[in-house]
């Protein structure tokens, strides 16, 4: 397993101009890895593939 150092991190388009408030994600084949935009050294999440289109579709209905 490769390190979280070693991911590539991406925001939402649709985190504005500034990208103040948003998250970021990293993607590997296993893992959706989720941290803070504005404190990278924050802890981290990781979530399985199926758990976090489980949570966008879930979020996407609001």
């Amino acid at each position: 397993m490769s390190s979280t150092s070693d991911l590539t991190w991406f925001k939402s388009s649709h985190s504005g101009s500034d990208g103040d408030a948003c998250i970021e994600v990293a993607l590997t084949l296993a893992t959706v890895h989720i941290r803070d935009s504005k404190d990278e050294q924050s802890p981290q999440l990781a979530f399985s593939p199926s758990a976090w289109n489980d949570f966008v579709s879930y979020a996407a209905q609001a």
